[in-house]
């Protein structure tokens, strides 16, 4: 009881702070109440803490096969999702500029339901840190990593909940795309005879920033010539969308401009092989004074 009266407390404040909800998703799964969302977001952050101090002082995990199977099922998803929202903003006669909640029937609904799949793949997508996690892979375990992660999957719920159909197609097209390339990346750099092909990560960082900035003029062109989509939420989606591209941008400049020069590699030694207490190149350089020595 305590925890219903909690539960219908916090979504009467939501309905407060966002006003009715979208009739069309009543009732459809995770979207009635905030708190599954809330707990689940929880829980992630839960177990990468958890995780990382379960992981300290053991070795880490392989999971190939999981790997495998797991990134070839959300590329397939990804495929769905984009596949479908075509051919349902194409069916609704959907305008690219500018498009409101109402105006195409049942394939709003198609949209939705659609986009309802998206907001459900990024509690999916949570394993891509667990697997991490169990991995050791603590470098890619970022700020910008937790942060996309956990708050997609929190404003998606808000997304389905209040803007399900209309303007909100066209981010979760472009990211589904991206998605479709990024997992197919991930799952083939797991095969290792397959790791000399993969030359083009840098480039899907590329693909993602340029996949941020067009949403955001996207969003700001249904501002600038309004169709009836709520204004409030285009300035929210083109804010945080900023937040990623800020994020993203560091990420990128850290990876691809930071790296150290050819010569810089050449000169650094790259054995760390310990004998006796000294390194080994001691007993090379100690070698050939002594080579010299002897010549002379």
């Amino acid at each position: 009881e305590t925890l219903k009266a909690f539960d219908r407390e916090v979504n009467e404040f939501v309905d407060y702070m966002f006003g009715p909800r979208d009739a069309r998703v009543r009732g459809w799964f995770l979207l009635d109440s905030y708190l599954p969302t809330f707990f689940l977001t929880g829980a992630y952050l839960l177990c990468i803490w958890l995780g990382n101090k379960f992981m300290k002082n053991r070795p880490p995990f392989s999971l190939r096969p999981h790997l495998i199977v797991y990134n070839l099922g959300i590329t397939l998803l990804s495929f769905y999702m984009l596949i479908e929202l075509i051919l349902a903003t194409w069916e609704g006669g959907y305008n690219l500029q500018c498009q409101n909640l109402h105006s195409a029937g049942e394939a709003d609904i198609r949209v939705a339901k659609v986009l309802w799949w998206y907001y459900f793949s990024k509690v999916i997508e949570f394993m891509d840190t667990i697997f991490f996690v169990l991995r050791k892979k603590s470098s890619q375990i970022t700020f910008l990593h937790v942060y996309h992660h956990a708050t997609m999957f929190n404003i998606w719920w808000c997304v389905l909940n209040w803007i399900p159909c209309g303007q909100s197609f066209f981010g979760p097209t472009l990211n589904s795309f991206i998605h479709v390339l990024m997992y197919s990346y991930y799952g083939l750099s797991v095969i290792p005879s397959m790791r000399k092909y993969l030359w083009w990560k840098k480039y899907l960082t590329q693909a993602q920033l340029i996949q941020f900035l067009l949403t955001i003029v996207h969003t700001l062109s249904a501002a600038v010539k309004p169709c009836g989509f709520p204004f409030g939420c285009l300035m929210f989606q083109s804010s945080y969308m900023a937040t990623l591209v800020i994020l993203f941008i560091n990420f990128y400049i850290k990876t691809y401009r930071k790296a150290p020069s050819r010569t810089a590699v050449k000169e650094t030694p790259v054995t760390t092989e310990i004998k006796n207490g000294f390194h080994k190149d001691y007993f090379a350089a100690a070698n050939g004074l002594q080579n010299n020595k002897k010549a002379q």
